[in-house]
């Protein structure tokens, strides 16, 4: 039956979403979703993780952007978002829960409910969702469902949970091998169970196909030959293709346009639609300028939707063009004028970033919700051919009551027992309050801080080498609180090198014992770039291309082995949290250097 048939209600539709932490296996669930639903033949070659379309999300193996499919069961369609599970994409799950009725939250059998667990929970409990709970990974060897189960049941208690909405079903599953069970032990060996629990528990959409027009866009696509895309879901109304429609825009005002094409989605596919009624989700084109928060409604009657509100971005950077000596060797993109382009495209497309000018036209403040988030849209432009230079993070301030006050946020360090009196004490200096410490008995404890964001800034690395890289850290936005004063910043210095030319293993071999290395022997570098870390507080100008003399004459200390330790070579993340208020990231499709904002020694 084709989507667009009119034999086809609303109550055959189910919109839903899939939230979770990171890694507790959202997107493997959808793949087996997909798999069971009949969309592939069974001689079919599909791909894991194949909602997970971006390069980056293949390699890093998390989902960054929130993708839509549909799946057909029975004679139900059933639209499903899968979602972030990092808190620094927070944006796009606030995005899908705004077309959703409802969420399958999703819990690892063994970590339990974490901070982004906690986070979209309460979006969906705020939004008033029907959720599903699965358990997943059950058959996981250190899997505790039971207190899993409680704790599930404690944070819907903490995040003020009505009676109603404690009555959630739960459903336990093996996403990988695509089992699910109403029982721990059930007999299923497929999806069944969960594909009737949604039915069931997920209503079907309200709105009145006969009313007057209303989508809501939650998201946005480009095609080359058709131009933007919104991807949004009919609240109430019927969208024909051809249709004279207006587009009500965020200031108030009325935008008139015609729509040309129209896809719903169906696995990993878009179907050509003629007919959208109340519930479906579509991808809609013919809407040009249109932006995220916008509504579709009629020409005649307009009557918008409430926008989408987002949460406020907490941290800034400046992106800046480059202007060290080897720029324009590996990019293709190298002025501010493309540098402004993307950011402004990039802001078509993602609401949780913001870009602001400064006093110079080469720099551009980019607000975010994340280190990582503002480091993937880096990672992003540098494989697109962009070269520029980033500085230090800084946390976004703002005033109320005459007082100064920033972000804070609610940390989660799961690390083994031994180490937790290093990192309460580690905490400590960076103004982290502990707030909660649990331990299970299996050799492994929980640590909870309230700490300011700017604490934070450089701490992933520290806690990794504290622990012996044995430490998991999560951290979710909690709130504002008064500025807390000074925190102490990296206590090393940085080796910088005082010439131009290259990098040679005899002058390394001199330098290690000074500190720890970046590069490798062979590395072209300049004047004022930064190339290893000293082990004292204070910045050290260093000849790092000294060749050895050559004389005629022998000695016994002559033909000595050079050995090197070999260099902590940074990548991008490490490298913007490594980095001073002095100190620039440099970033080109081939190479990440760090250097000085001020090259020349002398004017240091």
């Amino acid at each position: 039956m084709s989507n667009g048939s009119p034999t086809r209600t609303p109550l055959q539709t189910r919109n839903l979403a899939i939230v979770a932490h990171v890694d507790h296996g959202k997107t493997t669930l959808v793949d087996a979703m997909l798999k069971q639903s009949g969309l592939f033949r069974a001689n079919q070659a599909v791909e894991e993780r194949m909602m997970d379309s971006n390069a980056l999300e293949r390699e890093r193996g998390i989902t960054i952007l929130s993708k839509t499919t549909g799946i057909r069961y029975h004679e139900y369609k059933i639209n499903i978002v899968d979602t972030p599970g990092h808190s620094d994409f927070g944006g796009e799950v606030e995005r899908a829960l705004k077309i959703v009725d409802g969420v399958i939250l999703l819990v690892d059998s063994s970590e339990g409910p974490l901070p982004q667990t906690r986070y979209v929970l309460s979006k969906a409990l705020e939004a008033r969702l029907p959720q599903i709970v699965v358990i997943n990974k059950i058959d996981r060897p250190d899997a505790r469902i039971d207190e899993v189960l409680n704790e599930i049941y404690d944070l819907f208690i903490d995040l003020g949970a009505t009676e109603e909405q404690l009555e959630f079903p739960v459903i336990y599953a093996i996403g990988r091998d695509g089992v699910a069970n109403h029982e721990r032990d059930g007999a299923s060996k497929d999806l069944q169970p969960l594909f009737e629990q949604i039915v069931q528990t997920i209503p079907a959409p309200t709105g009145d196909p006969a009313s007057d027009l209303q989508v809501l866009v939650a998201n946005l696509d480009y095609n080359d030959y058709l131009g933007r895309m919104a991807i949004g879901r009919v609240f109430s109304g019927t969208l024909r293709h051809g249709d004279e429609v207006a587009i009500a825009k965020l200031d108030g005002s009325f935008q008139k346009t015609k729509i040309t094409r129209m896809y719903s989605f169906e696995g990993l596919n878009r179907i050509d639609e003629t007919l959208g009624i109340t519930g479906d989700v579509l991808a809609i084109a013919g809407v040009e300028g249109i932006q995220i928060g916008e509504t579709i409604t009629s020409a005649e009657s307009p009557k918008p939707l409430p926008p989408i509100q987002i949460d406020e971005p907490t941290i800034a950077m400046t992106f800046s063009v480059n202007n060290s000596p080897f720029a324009g060797r590996e990019g293709v993109h190298v002025t501010s004028r493309k540098l402004r382009e993307r950011l402004d495209k990039e802001l078509l497309t993602n609401v949780s970033i913001r870009v602001e000018d400064t006093g110079s036209p080469e720099s551009f403040k980019v607000l975010g919700r994340g280190e990582l988030q503002l480091a993937i849209l880096i990672e992003s432009m540098r494989r697109e051919g962009y070269e520029l230079q980033a500085g230090k993070p800084e946390i976004v301030t703002k005033v109320e009551d005459d007082m100064r006050k920033e972000p804070i946020e609610m940390l989660l360090i799961d690390l083994p027992e031994v180490y937790v009196g290093v990192i309460i004490e580690k905490m400590g200096q960076r103004k982290g309050k502990l707030s909660k410490m649990v331990n299970n008995g299996t050799g492994r404890a929980r640590l909870e801080f309230l700490a300011p964001s700017r604490g934070l800034i450089g701490l992933r690395n520290d806690v990794l080498t504290d622990t012996r890289g044995t430490a998991i850290m999560n951290s979710l936005f909690h709130g504002w609180i008064e500025w807390q004063g000074e925190i102490p910043i990296r206590p090393t210095g940085s080796l910088i090198s005082d010439r131009a030319g290259k990098a040679t293993a005899y002058a390394m071999w001199n330098l290690q014992e000074r500190g720890e290395l970046f590069i490798e022997p062979g590395t072209e570098v300049y004047e004022g770039m930064i190339v290893g870390e000293n082990a004292r507080d204070a910045d050290l100008n260093v000849n790092i291309v000294k060749e050895k003399k050559l004389t005629n004459m022998r000695a016994s200390s002559a033909d000595e082995a050079i050995r090197l330790v070999p260099p902590k070579l940074l990548n991008l993340e490490q490298a913007i949290e490594f980095i001073r208020e002095d100190e620039l990231v440099e970033i080109t499709p081939k190479s990440i250097r760090l250097r000085k904002k001020i090259l020349k020694a002398n004017q240091r």
